[in-house]
């Protein structure tokens, strides 16, 4: 049996393992490393966390670096080596755009995913000397549930909403949990022969998407941004796409995370309003995952005002305001970088003009600031 030795130097721990008297160990705050420990470490926080998103993810690090080349930090707050909360951010610098840094860009939702008050506010003090230090706009949180309700340091704005529905494993409850108007919109394209078929590429997913946007009048995301999400999420980003026999109609790339589903990133081919492309495509996107067990359809964040708001009011989805918040850094006001911005109005009437090859080949330089 070991022994210590010396009868003086064994009393410290026998009077620090008493009731009362040990002090707890202390947070720390460091970076996410890139080995793949690390990583899993971080991950498996996540999925345990109620605060957390799919969008807190480690792999949304090299997706974010590698798509757009833009900076980040991915910041966890520990104790023993257990996590107890993470802040992914990136920053933005751009001349058109502004300069910033965010939880997370190009995500929906973000912010601090904590389990302690301890550790929500340490990774806030580190988000805020690094936004000092990058002299950054402003910083952005984005939030699913208020983080600094009532702290007048913190910054709201009333734009972006989200939409969120349980379903369950039965089609027709689900059929009929759709109003009756779009419901009829679905009917139509089932009556058409519209089917979905999954894809373990991007390629006609990006044809439809790009086309999608192009007559929108917004720029596209690099077929390369897509290719990367297949590749870093594996199973949990499903591309589906819709056909009607050989002609490809719509296409959406999908997350899914615990018992949730989000289509986020979808569009049609000029077919699709003939043929009630789109309303098909998130009904079987439903049902396909209802019948795999996933029970929450996040159909994703909308801006008030816009037709995205309204087709998913239709749906029979009730808006759910998301409390995004801003701390001004070197700004003095908050950004307004959306396309309702009359001062936008006119670069998306001239994009709408442009070729569809111009414009995928040029859009990728613009969208990667914007966030």
């Amino acid at each position: 049996m070991h022994r210590a030795q010396g009868g003086d130097a064994a009393k410290p721990a026998v009077v620090a393992d008493l009731p009362g008297t040990a002090e707890p160990a202390p947070l720390s705050v460091r970076l996410l490393r890139a080995d793949d420990a690390d990583r899993a470490q971080w991950d498996a926080f996540v999925m345990a966390c109620p605060e957390a998103t799919f969008f807190h993810r480690s792999g949304w690090r090299r997706v974010i670096e590698e798509a757009f080349g833009h900076r980040t930090w991915f910041f966890l707050a520990e104790r023993n080596g257990q996590i107890e909360a993470v802040l992914p951010l990136a920053q933005i610098k751009s001349r058109l755009f502004g300069h910033s840094l965010i939880a997370l860009p190009f995500c929906v939702y973000g912010g601090v995913a904590a389990r302690s008050d301890e550790a929500r506010a340490a990774l806030d003090a580190e988000a805020l000397r690094l936004a000092a230090s990058l002299n950054v706009g402003h910083l952005e949180y984005r939030n699913y549930s208020p983080a600094h309700p009532g702290d007048p340091a913190w910054l709201g704005k009333d734009l972006y909403v989200t939409f969120r529905k349980e379903i369950c494993g039965d089609d027709e409850a689900n059929m009929n949990a759709i109003p009756r108007k779009q419901r009829a919109m679905v009917r139509k394209g089932i009556k058409l022969g519209l089917a979905g078929e999954v894809d373990q590429h991007v390629d006609r997913f990006f044809a439809a998407y790009a086309s999608s946007v192009h007559r929108l009048g917004t720029p596209v995301f690099s077929k390369k941004y897509f290719s990367l999400l297949k590749e870093e999420f594996g199973d949990d980003c499903e591309v589906r796409v819709i056909v009607q026999g050989e002609t490809l109609v719509a296409g959406v790339l999908s997350f899914f995370f615990r018992d949730e589903v989000l289509p986020y990133y979808g569009g049609g081919m000029p077919i699709a309003r003939d043929v009630a492309g789109n309303d098909f495509m998130y009904w079987n996107l439903m049902q396909a995952s209802a019948a795999k067990g996933y029970r929450i359809f996040d159909f994703g964040r909308s801006k008030r005002g816009t037709g995205a708001f309204d087709f998913k009011k239709n749906w029979g989805f009730v808006a759910q305001p998301l409390p995004y918040e801003y701390r001004l850094v070197a700004s003095q006001e908050l950004p307004d970088v959306n396309p309702l911005n009359p001062k936008y109005q006119l670069f998306i009437k001239l994009w709408q003009k442009l070729p569809l090859p111009l414009a995928n080949a040029l859009g990728p330089h613009i969208v990667k600031d914007l966030g």
